[in-house]
């Protein structure tokens, strides 16, 4: 049994943050009175389109952290873009708030995007070879050898 603790603590976080996303439009909901939809409330709107953001991109992040993990360990460097990701995902929603153009809005959707081209990029050199595999094992989980 292999064990990931890179991606089991981001799908974790990304859980938890979702779950607050979804909060905030259940406030905003109760707030505005509206039960379905939008209610053309503009910050309605962006609440929603907050938590969809988040639901678009983070699974094809967790997706391929995972398999990165899979296939070379939870490296330094792997945490870091991880970590990064979640930060931008964290920002993004206070970026909406504020009037469009803002650095919190755009900075998380380059970062999320930055992310997800490099570990797609990575992931794509692993499967062809460009990137060497190196032997890792969990020891602390107490696993085989990948």
């Amino acid at each position: 049994m292999n064990i990931f603790p890179l991606t089991l603590l981001m799908a974790g976080a990304s859980a938890l943050i979702s779950i607050w996303l979804g909060f905030r439009v259940s406030q905003m909901r109760l707030r505005a009175r509206v039960s379905m939809g939008d209610g053309g409330n503009e910050a309605m709107v962006r609440r929603m389109r907050t938590h969809a953001n988040f639901a678009e991109y983070t699974p094809f992040f967790l997706i391929l952290l995972g398999l990165v993990e899979a296939a070379i360990g939870a490296q330094a460097w792997l945490w870091a873009v991880a970590i990064l990701f979640i930060v931008a995902r964290l920002a993004h929603p206070f970026g909406m708030e504020r009037p469009a153009p803002n650095v919190l809005r755009a900075g998380s959707m380059v970062v999320t995007w930055l992310v997800l081209l490099g570990l797609a990029g990575y992931a794509i050199a692993i499967a062809y070879g460009e990137i060497a595999r190196p032997k890792i094992t969990y020891a602390a989980a107490g696993t085989a050898a990948l």
